[in-house]
């Protein structure tokens, strides 16, 4: 159980990092395309709580003992359902998708997919996986305080986010 645990621990990482590595190959393509960038002076903040986040799982973790608890089930079936979610933002939006403030002139707002229905549903994932993907891991700490941390800088992001695309270039 505890080397499938670390597997799927690694493999989220990866995911993410492969997100930063999709992220900047779109952010170069949509600036190619004559978009701005906003808020650029609070992105530092989503790279430290994610980075702390996989920090507090891992200590967590490791310092304490690990049990095997039928909540596991489900939370991981909640985690995948949270990964197509993630996977139908990022397809929805294409080359748009970022983890930065980027728009692009004159374009109107996705409104397909889930943003059909949730003007920021990107966001709510995360911050559902910030909760569900320590319950795997027994990091129950993690579990509460992440996700309110990620509502904290959602405060600065959202509103900067949404004058983007009312100004837009």
């Amino acid at each position: 159980m505890e080397m499938m645990l670390w597997l799927i621990l690694s493999l989220i990482i990866f995911q993410r990092i492969g997100e930063l590595i999709l992220a900047a190959r779109n952010r170069k393509w949509m600036l190619e395309q004559g978009a701005k960038e906003w808020g650029s002076s609070h992105y530092y903040l989503f790279i430290l709580l994610h980075a702390l986040f996989f920090l507090s799982v891992i200590a967590e973790y490791t310092w304490t003992s690990f049990t095997f608890q039928p909540i596991f089930y489900p939370a991981l079936f909640l985690f995948v359902v949270l990964q197509g979610m993630r996977v139908w933002c990022i397809s929805t939006l294409g080359k748009r998708w970022n983890t930065r403030i980027l728009v692009l002139p004159d374009e109107k707002p996705i409104n397909r997919g889930l943003y059909k229905y949730i003007k920021h549903p990107n966001y709510v994932i995360v911050f559902f996986e910030l909760m569900v993907i320590p319950v795997l891991f027994h990091a129950y700490a993690t579990a509460l305080v992440f996700p309110f941390l990620h509502l904290m800088v959602l405060t600065v992001r959202i509103p900067e986010e949404e004058k983007a695309l009312r100004e837009r270039v």
